[in-house]
């Protein structure tokens, strides 16, 4: 072995050492040895490739084998509720969505890893982003999981495609709809076939609908993060049968007709795959685009593609009306150029949690895990990895290009993606994801069906509208219409 790897894995291991408590000298070497942690994600590979090629580095230097148990997104939520709640306990720690975090919370099913973290000098915590560090990590102040991802929704596009056309990047829904008509049925690989203006998935039980948030925010979030966008803060009325709403269904299926035949049962995977292969010419998704878009073995985009903040709208939503008014100064007052955009923390990013009822030493040994994969000498690489799944969350990943221009990303490239990204993060109408008690239902069973069936043709957009408001309705009258409301202000600060 050489010796700067002997180096790296000493100093790592007199880290774990002080995060796992004391242990005897001759486990010193490897304070972990005979512990199995179980780790639970989903099937990915995304988000599970790096926990699974990390471990058996991890596993020699602590002695901890990690197992990584995987499970279809669709099930990740309840799987492990399920195993929790029920007290089977069969995994000890899990990589999952930190808007979840209320439900495992709330009735101590996730370790509180607060001193943990504050003793932890290698996990840098300072360097995480506010953001991250609060939503992804932090329930009522309390630290509860580690950020392994950073995540945002956004706009790629094909930079030559633009160029032939003679067009600047989307500002507002509109502008995408004219430039996905625009480009559709162009050879944007040059295979000879017609290639697609737009490539969003759209599929069923999978990751498809924040895709409709993304659109629907700039139409509903005008006036600041605290606004929020998916209830009245005044008495919870869900934001959904109105203008603004209908206007970003009529922009979400418009873009069907630009897109692949079959995008309705596409999954984030297979549209990147298409966009990568050069068969898009534009799409919204999150931050792997940008590192997938550079690997030398697949994509046919490389320094093609540009990265935006989501596109906007010059109207928004009247509460008061559910009508659409114009941007001014009054109704928009971050807009810039007359458009009001709401970049959204779609999902917010994966986390890793621990098992409260998991046995002592597998409580250390999961965190320590969790906290080398976090750590800049492990993160810093696996951002600028597309096949990880893990999008940048640390400040120094914004300020350091090395990393990225190391991997092949072009500087004008990198300064782009990464610009796209931090313009999102900084924006004072960031839209956060919903974060409430139940959020899983609201979204992955009321809104993902509706929006599934409006897409099928079962639901017409007014059908659409009424049924996810009859189903979140329904939803805060059984949880509690006035202790759902105090959650959602709080979770916007309000």
């Amino acid at each position: 072995m050489p010796k700067s790897i002997r180096s790296t894995l000493a100093v790592l291991a007199g880290t774990l050492l002080a995060v796992a408590g004391t242990v005897s000298t001759a486990a010193a070497d490897k304070p972990f040895d005979g512990v199995t942690v179980n780790v639970m994600t989903f099937t990915g590979p995304q988000i599970a490739e790096p926990l699974q090629r990390r471990a058996p580095d991890f596993e020699a230097l602590t002695g901890a084998k990690v197992n990584v148990v995987t499970v279809p997104f669709s099930d990740l939520y309840n799987k492990l509720l399920t195993d929790w709640a029920a007290g089977t306990n069969s995994i000890d720690a899990a990589v999952f969505a930190p808007q979840w975090m209320v439900d495992y919370v709330e009735p101590g099913y996730l370790e509180d890893l607060t001193d943990r973290v504050a003793a932890d000098a290698d996990l840098k915590v300072d360097d995480i982003a506010p953001f991250f560090r609060e939503f992804s990590q932090q329930y009522k102040g309390r630290t509860y999981m580690i950020t392994l991802d950073g995540d945002f929704q956004m706009v790629y596009y094909r930079t030559d495609v633009l160029d032939k056309l003679g067009k600047a990047p989307p500002e507002t829904w509109d502008d995408y709809l004219a430039l996905a008509g625009a480009a559709h049925g162009m050879d944007m690989n040059g295979d000879g076939k017609a290639d697609y203006g737009s490539c969003i998935s759209k599929k069923r039980n999978a990751q498809a609908y924040w895709a409709i948030l993304s659109i629907a925010g700039g139409f509903l979030q005008a006036k600041g993060t605290g606004q929020g966008a998916f209830f009245d803060t005044a008495d919870m009325r869900p934001l959904i049968n109105n203008d603004a709403f209908a206007a970003a269904l009529d922009v979400y299926v418009k873009t069907t007709a630009f897109g692949p035949p079959d995008e309705i049962n596409l999954d984030v995977g297979d549209t990147r795959g298409l966009f990568t292969s050069g068969q898009c010419a534009l799409t919204v998704d999150w931050g792997d685009i940008g590192t997938l878009a550079i690997d030398p073995a697949s994509s046919k985009v490389i320094d093609k593609v540009g990265a935006i903040m989501l596109p906007g709208s010059r109207q928004v939503l009247d509460r008061s009306s559910g009508k659409l008014v114009a941007c001014d100064a009054g109704t928009c007052p971050h807009a810039v150029n007359g458009v009001n955009r709401a970049p959204f923390a779609a999902f917010g990013g994966w986390s890793g949690g621990v098992n409260s009822a998991a046995d002592a030493r597998v409580k250390d040994a999961a965190y320590a895990f969790f906290s080398h994969m976090s750590q800049p000498a492990q993160s810093n690489s696996d951002v600028t990895i597309g096949k990880t799944g893990f999008n940048p969350y640390r400040l120094s990943q914004f300020k350091d290009l090395s990393n990225w221009t190391a991997a092949g990303m072009s500087r004008k490239a990198a300064e782009n993606y990464l610009g796209a990204i931090g313009a999102s993060l900084d924006s004072p109408n960031m839209m956060l994801d919903l974060r409430i008690p139940q959020n899983q239902r609201y979204q992955q069973v009321v809104l993902d069906t509706a929006i599934a069936r409006l897409l099928a043709g079962e639901l017409s957009v007014a059908e659409a509208m009424e049924t996810i408001e009859e189903g979140w309705r329904e939803l805060n009258d059984e949880l509690g219409l006035e202790d759902q409301l105090a959650a959602y202000k709080a979770t916007l600060g309000q």
